[in-house]
């Protein structure tokens, strides 16, 4: 009842620094999670069918996070929510752009209005209810190699990339401005709303990387560095979520600026390799494979999380716990909320020196 949030705290871990109190983070617990916790029809009112109906979304969305002791909020509005003629990412179908012809008709210069039409409602909203003390990790949703996927489709990407190399290669030039562009503007109006930025871009699976590393650090990884510049020159941190065994490409990552990076499996590597070895460059985020939520009792969780949780804690230098992945509708409420209950226990005995 008496919890205080601190968003320097989440921010400090982003920076690699060893913040107070342990943070909590989530990349994204789903709509309908949240609304079956509070009951509410969370859904329903993220349409934002009204203004009234869009700001009571954000003031229980935000109580929510709030009530389960997080100092921040994870909030973004996706890229390939709006993009004509997407959805190839998630349809499994070929996307608008196949050809130089559908290159050059694509409506790029009109992306920015059609983005902000959507996003500048849901930002001012999202500022408007937040709680003191708290801010947002996030901003613009959507990486440059997810971008390319919902546009073209990730077989036809190879084929592209095969067929008509030059074109591969404008495609994500173009991409990297319309982000460029895009977190410019968000810097300028809505940086204010959060402490750190954040996109989300998996590059990979299990075993490796989705395209070649030689193609992933050539093409995609420099479009990061126009956009974390962009972010470093406004004075926030940035954390990139990027799933699958990425290590190949994680030396470019870091040497496109990266400050923190979240997603992580334990069949990919257990946690406290990625503490070996990159805890001390930078910060590190989550730490408790989703799988451990859902097919682990809850008294399995909490103490798996207890102890877990303070050994990474002791290692890590900016640490902030949580799935690492995502709360998405089939996680059990009670494999989350042992979770939630072993962080502040964490808290409670660091706070008594135990």
């Amino acid at each position: 009842m008496g919890f205080a949030p601190d968003y320097r705290n989440v921010e400090a871990a982003a920076r690699n620094r060893r913040p107070p109190r342990l943070p909590i983070y989530e990349h994204l617990i789903n709509d309908g999670f949240i609304g079956r916790s509070l009951g509410q029809p969370m859904q329903e009112l993220a349409s934002g069918r009204s203004g009234g109906d869009l700001r009571r979304y954000f003031e229980l969305f935000c109580e929510f996070w709030r009530a389960h002791g997080y100092d921040t909020v994870s909030y973004e509005v996706c890229v390939t929510e709006v993009l004509p003629g997407g959805g190839a990412l998630l349809g499994e179908r070929a996307g608008p752009i196949q050809s130089r012809a559908d290159f050059a008709a694509y409506p790029w210069a009109d992306l920015p209005r059609i983005f902000w039409q959507r996003a500048a409602p849901r930002f001012e909203a999202l500022a408007a209810a937040m709680p003191p003390g708290m801010k947002a990790v996030g901003g613009i949703g959507n990486g440059v190699l997810e971008i390319s996927e919902d546009l073209v489709g990730f077989e036809k990407l190879c084929y592209m990339q095969a067929d008509d190399p030059e074109l591969f290669a404008e495609l994500y030039r173009r991409i990297g401005e319309l982000l460029g562009e895009l977190w410019g503007t968000f810097l300028s109006r809505h940086a204010q709303v959060c402490c750190v930025a954040r996109i989300g871009d998996d590059m990979g699976y299990k075993t490796g990387t989705l395209m070649a590393p030689r193609t992933l650090l050539e093409h995609v990884v420099p479009q990061y560095r126009r956009v974390v510049s962009r972010i470093h020159a406004a004075g926030l941190p940035f954390l990139f979520h990027c799933c699958g065994r990425v290590f190949d490409i994680m030396d470019g990552l870091l040497g496109a600026g990266i400050d923190a990076k979240h997603s992580n499996e334990d069949v990919i590597a257990p946690f406290d390799e990625w503490i070996a070895r990159y805890g001390r460059r930078i910060g590190l985020f989550g730490g408790i494979d989703t799988d451990r939520l859902c097919r682990m009792a809850p008294d399995g969780v909490y103490a798996y999380v207890l102890e877990a949780g303070r050994r990474f804690r002791r290692g890590a230098g900016g640490f902030a716990l949580g799935s690492g992945n995502s709360i998405p509708d089939y996680v059990p409420a009670e494999g989350y909320e042992a979770m939630i209950r072993a962080a502040r226990e964490i808290r409670r005995r660091e706070e008594q020196g135990r």
